[in-house]
């Protein structure tokens, strides 16, 4: 009989390219049988994975206090050899499920979560430095106590023996590169959006160029506010084509990525986003496309662009330097293209899920003996 594995998340979406396209279906097709508790609109079976859906809740306290007990009850429910969960908020009913199911727990980090606490605007700064320190010690004492902890980034370990570091590499052939046509005026943007994303620097960069551009913008917004900006904003771009879009299907994304000469990762200096060069797909999925990056110039993403010769790095909060990143590469097009090309070479070669998914795999025939 097949080790019946749960994954939970009540944050990420059901189909996070992290989660489902990558550990879910390589759990699966090792031959594992997996439920997935997310947020979706309706119960179905994806690739071979079950999905049970979970309503999208209204507003943050209603995720706390509702929808977190109602993943625990549908969790209960499955009786899973091992639960796989990937949000800090669902430590306390994890340690539930161990104590009811004796069953074993992964606890999978994908961020520098002390980090982000302190940099969330909405929580009063007095509370916030109280609120991170709190987290950081009950997650050493929890995580000793989880079966094992899967880890996105050398930056976030954590003082614990009971771990592996798995990274958001991207797989090594995510397109079909018998086809790739470049528009060296197209650049993209894909990921969440919102103010720590940059978005509107990279819109006002476009006051500084020389020569027009098509901006493609792919995401969900994490404010109505912030969205209704961008969009005056845009408005006010006449001379360039800027196209916003809603999140969509991982194929279909990819498929307007290699058409890009260049996508954008800048992110803001927080604690969380400084360090995050290994833990950030959006970066690995640019280099395999053969898409130059323009990344924020912080020290560790600086030296990652330039060992690996595969884009620029600016200051995230300077329109101008945005500007003479987007017009070097529009004018130096062959360089534009090695950039790419050595983004691809460095994901065949070493970041990629083909190799990380071994260490995943690992992990598995280690806990189910």
């Amino acid at each position: 009989m097949n080790k019946k594995i749960c994954i939970l998340t009540s944050v990420h979406s059901v189909f996070d390219t992290r989660i489902f396209y990558k550990e879910t279906k390589t759990l699966t097709n090792a031959g594992y049988d997996i439920t997935l508790i997310a947020q979706h609109n309706k119960n179905e079976t994806v690739d071979g994975v079950k999905i049970v859906a979970l309503p999208k809740p209204k507003n943050r306290l209603e995720r706390f206090f509702k929808l977190d007990y109602l993943i625990y009850k549908k969790a209960l429910q499955q009786k899973a050899d091992i639960y796989h969960f990937h949000d800090p908020e669902l430590i306390p009913w994890t340690i539930i499920l161990k104590l009811r199911t004796k069953s074993k727990i992964i606890y999978d980090i994908h961020e520098n979560v002390f980090g982000q606490i302190l940099s969330k605007k909405w929580i009063n700064p007095i509370f916030r430095y109280i609120i991170s320190y709190i987290y950081k010690f009950f997650e050493k004492v929890f995580c000793s106590i989880f079966d094992h902890n899967i880890i996105a980034g050398d930056d976030i370990k954590i003082k614990t023996k009971n771990q592996t570091v798995i990274k958001n590499y991207p797989f090594r052939n995510l397109i079909n590169f018998n086809n790739i046509e470049k528009d060296h005026s197209k650049f993209i943007y894909i990921g969440a959006i919102g103010d720590e994303r940059c978005i509107k620097e990279i819109i006002e960069s476009l006051n500084y160029l020389k020569k027009s551009i098509k901006l493609l913008i792919i995401g969900n917004y994490n404010n109505k506010n912030y969205a209704e900006e961008l969009k005056k904003m845009a408005k006010k771009q006449q001379k360039h084509q800027i196209t916003f879009s809603d999140q969509m299907p991982y194929k279909k994304v990819l498929s307007f990525l290699k058409s890009c000469i260049a996508g954008f990762i800048l992110l803001k200096p927080t604690s969380n986003n400084i360090t995050a060069v290994s833990r950030n797909n959006k970066l690995y999925e640019y280099m395999s496309c053969t898409t130059a990056v323009i990344a924020s110039d912080f020290p560790l993403w600086k030296e990652f662009i330039e060992k690996n010769k595969c884009g620029i790095c600016v200051d995230p909060l300077s329109p101008k330097e945005i500007a003479k990143a987007i017009d070097y590469l529009i004018e130096h097009p062959d360089e534009a293209k090695k950039m790419g090309e050595n983004g691809r070479k460095a994901v065949l070669e070493k970041y990629n899920w083909e190799n990380e998914c071994k260490k995943l795999l690992k992990v598995y025939k280690y806990l189910i003996k």
